[in-house]
This record gives structure tokens, sequence and C-alpha cells, in this order.
């Protein structure tokens, strides 16, 4: 071969060598999309930065300090307890012959599907002063129950509203469990906790630890809980100095919320960079089933109890509320309006629809796996989705009023695109996901048979890909308005002032009200809706032995 025919081989190699070549417009189009989404961020430094001196005075004032401690403190009992009743779940419907174990796994999970402020206003009803239980036990002599608010409040509603996602992880480790090492270790003499300690905890910490964080981080970003049990945390301290015009001190604790968050991922992604991770099958599953004996009904107790106060308590105090008084439901004014709820709806479309938009370019870059540009991109479109919602929807504020002009301001308001933006920025990285997954699964020889009859690279997309990823781009659009009906603070801070409620402004402000019963309707219905997400989750799962 000549030397021009070598040096043309060499460049040929080099193009289509994993982050080398010159980047299609395909990646260059993603990497723009990627970096829009995470810049408005930056608006929360330039706000710090614009305090000067005054910025280390207020990191270390004895009350920023304090928040900072607490927020750790609920996050860390929170990510504890969650460990301590997802775990001994996941090992008894997974491991043991529990009786009716598939049943309890999805009441195990079903707590997912309930917005933790909802459970909160269920549990400040239930347990509060002249609760709804008060009532309900009086009969019998049972006068006063524990009320359940306060910090102690907020960790034990978080939990029961967290722990599935340890749950999860942990009983999708044990089902892939290599069950021949457990009963090798019988062989020799092991007992039960021996062989538990010594061989099934190890391989499945991963799983525990997965779960952990994601429970850490939901705890870290959750806003309306520790605001409806009057705790200042983080979130709670953002949105009250926001309001109180201390935008520059709610910057700050911006800032250190997310430096935390970071903290917290940089942890997620040590764990998950082992590749004997949760959900890596290792050998021999199945077997191993721990026979409980006579046990069997009173280990069954356990998760039917922890069951029955995150699922059963909140629909019994709403249908309560909607049945009858209690709570409040006829009382006063602020009648609720099916208006409300079409609102949610129609705000979900318009996020559902925008982010397809972003992602089909991101996924598709990513899944083609040939342009570290398209990897970073997609990386980067997750940072989002890791930033507390209080946080972005601040951030935007910001953008908002210093980065755009007045003009410009206006008219995305009036049309809601900020609101929007929003919900793409925070809930994109889940279309991203199911669209990215589907295109790997396309056969690329397809596509090549495409291009050889003559298809332009756009007109191969259409008639071949397209119809393949189909799936995937339909539960990505599913997963964002699910999880945009859901939404609380960004919904709080950008809904604009000529818009009227959603469901959950309008469940914030009876609630703010004291009129907790006017609450029934639009809980039950955000209820029903966030099941339809978990029940396509769980559906996902083999029965279990």
């Amino acid at each position: 071969m000549s030397y021009e025919g070598r040096v043309g081989e060499l460049r040929k190699r080099l193009s289509g060598a994993a982050g080398l070549g010159r980047p299609s417009g395909l990646t260059l189009l993603a990497t723009a999309i990627a970096v829009s989404l995470v810049a408005p961020l930056g608006w929360l430094f330039v706000e710090v930065f614009d305090l000067g001196p005054r910025a280390l005075a207020l990191a270390v004032d004895p009350r920023t300090i304090e928040i900072l401690l607490r927020s750790v403190a609920l996050v860390a009992i929170v990510t504890a307890a969650s460990v301590l009743v997802g775990v001994p779940i996941a090992l008894l419907t997974a491991r043991t012959d529990l009786p009716f174990a598939r049943l309890f796994t999805v009441l195990g999970a079903l707590p997912l599907a309930i917005p933790s402020y909802l459970g909160a206003l269920s549990v400040l009803s239930a347990f509060g002063s002249g609760g709804i239980l008060t009532g309900v036990l009086a009969p019998i002599g049972i006068e006063q129950i524990p009320e359940i608010s306060g910090f102690a409040g907020a960790a034990i509603v978080l939990t029961l509203y967290t722990y599935p996602y340890v749950l999860l992880t942990t009983r999708a480790s044990l089902l892939s469990l290599d069950t021949s090492l457990i009963e090798a270790a019988r062989t020799l003499d092991a007992g039960r906790l021996e062989a538990f300690r010594r061989v099934t905890l190890p391989q499945i910490a991963p799983g525990i630890a997965a779960g952990a964080l994601l429970v850490a981080l939901y705890t870290l970003a959750d806003f309306g809980t520790p605001n409806f049990m009057g705790v200042e945390v983080f979130t709670q301290a953002i949105y009250a100095r926001y309001r109180s015009m201390m935008r520059p001190w709610a910057a700050l604790l911006s800032v250190q919320l997310l430096g935390v968050t970071a903290a917290i991922l940089y942890l997620e992604s040590r764990t998950g960079a082992d590749d004997e991770g949760a959900y890596q099958s290792r050998g021999a599953s199945g077997g191993a089933v721990i026979e409980l004996g006579n046990w069997r009904y009173v280990a069954a107790l356990f998760p039917a109890i922890v069951a029955g106060l995150a699922v059963a308590l909140p629909v019994i105090v709403f249908g309560l509320w909607l049945s009858s008084d209690a709570g409040g439901y006829t009382a006063g004014g602020m009648a609720f309006s099916w208006t409300y709820g079409w609102n949610s709806v129609y705000l979900a479309l318009f996020a559902a629809g925008a982010s397809l938009l972003v992602a089909l370019p991101v996924a598709v870059a990513a899944a083609r796996g040939r342009s570290r540009l398209a990897n970073l991109a997609d990386r980067l479109s997750y940072v989002g989705y890791a930033t507390p919602g209080i946080v972005l929807a601040f951030a935007l504020v910001l953008f908002t009023l210093q980065g755009l002009p007045s003009s410009l301001a206006k008219a995305a308001d009036n049309l809601l695109v900020i609101l929007v933006f929003a919900y793409v920025v925070r809930f994109v990285p889940q279309a991203i996901g199911a669209i990215r997954t589907s295109t790997m699964q396309v056969d690329r020889r397809l596509i090549e048979a495409a291009r050889t009859l003559g298809r332009t690279r756009t007109g191969a997309f259409r008639a071949v890909t397209l119809p393949l990823i189909a799936p995937g781009i339909a539960t990505g659009a599913a997963l964002v308005f699910l999880t945009t009906m859901k939404e609380l603070p960004a919904t709080l801070l950008l809904r604009p002032f000529w818009f009227d409620h959603t469901l959950v402004t309008y469940i914030w402000r009876v609630r703010e009200a004291g009129l907790y019963g006017r609450a029934a309707v639009p809980a039950l219905v955000l209820i029903g809706i966030s099941a339809l997400s978990m029940a396509v989750i769980l559906s996902q799962e083999g029965s279990n032995t």
C-alpha cells in the first residue's frame, strides 16, 4: 500500500475511534441542548459572587450552620431507618416462604406512588392534636395518642415513603444472588447468621448502598414534608428566604445544598463503579429459601404494618375527609375545581412533549456510543435531575430576572415557558434513559440496509429507527407526565400569577389555610395517577418464588 493509502486508512480508523474525529451535527446539537439545561444554575453562583465578603460571613453564620447540620442529620437518620426497614422486607419477600410474598412486594413498593408531602398531611391529620385517630379511638377509652410532627415526624414520614428504594434495589440483588455460595457455606457448618454475614451481605451490599443513596438524595431534596412538619432544612430555608426577599442568602444556601448533593452523587458514582453491582447475575439463583415455620405469619406482620402506615393511612384519611366533615372538607371557602386538575394535565402534557424534543437527539447520540462528547452531553443532562427542585426553580427565577431582557422574560412568563423548562430540566433524563435503551436495541444492519436503498440518514431514522423506538418514546413521555403532575417546589415558585392553581399548588394553599379536608379530592387523584407509574415498574419484575 502506498504512503497516501496508509495515511488515508489511518485517518479512517481515527475518525471512527471513540472520542476522535469531527463530531457530527447530531452530537453538537445534543451537547448544545445539554449545556442549555444546566446553564441557568450558573446564576446561583453569580448571585453568591455578588455578595463579596458577605458570602463568607453568611456561610459561617450560626443559623446557616444549624440548617446544614439539621439537614445532614435528617438525611442520615432517614437513610439508616430506610435500610433497617427496606432490607428485612426484601429478605422476607425474596428469600423466605413468607405467605403472600408477591402481595407484600407490591404493598412494600407502593409508598413510592404517594408523594411524601401527602403522607405528611395524612400523618398530621391522624396523629396531630385532635386528629382523626383520636376521634376513632375515643369510644374505646383511648383519648390521647402521641403527636407526630417536627423533626421526628419528618424523619418518620420520609422513612415510610423512601424505604422502597432500598427494598427494590436490595430485592433485585437478592433475586440475582448466586445461592450456590450460600449452600457451600452451610455445608462448611456455617450457621444462617454467619452465612448471611460472610456470603449474602457482601453480595447484596451494592444494592443496599444504591438504594440508600437514592434515599439520601430524595431526603435532601424534599421540600413539602419538612415544610409541613415545621422543620427548617435547606429546602425550607431557601423558600423562606426567597419569600422574604433575602435572595443572596437563598442563593448561598442553594449553592451549599448543591455541594451536599454533589458529595452524595460522588458516593453514588463510587458505588456504581463496582462491576459486581446489585443487578449483576452471579450464577445459579433460586433455591436457598429460608423456611420460617410457624413464624411466617408473625413475620408477615412487619411488612403489613409498614404498608398500612404508608399506604392505607393516607387513603383512609383522605377518604374520611371526602365522606364527612373530618378535616373541614365543607368548611370555609377555596372550594376545589376540576380546572386545577386540567391545569396539571395541561402542564404535564406540555412538559412531556417538550422533553421528547429535547431527549431524542441526546439519547440517539449517546446510544451510538462513538463520541465522548455525546457521552458528556448524556451525563450533563442528568445534572438537573439530581438538582433539588427548589434550587432549580430559584436559579430560573434569577435567570429570568437578571439574564433575560424584560420583554423576553414577560413573553416567556405568559407562555409558561420558564415553568415548562424547569420540568424539562428536572425530568428529561427519564425520557433520555428510556429512549437510549430502546435505540441501543435497534439492529444497525437494518439502518445500513435502508441507507443502501437510497435513504438519507434522516430518512433511515424516520423509516427504521423511529418506529422501533416508539415504545421507549412512549414510556419516557409517560414517566415525565407522571412526575410533572406531582412536582411541588418548581410549580410553586414558577407558576405565573395569571395561571390558575394546579393540583399540587391547590393542596399547598389549602394546607396553609388549615383547610386540610379541601385537599381530599386532589390528593386521591394524585395518588391514583402516581400508582400508574408504579404499576409499570412492578409489571417488569417476574413473579416471586
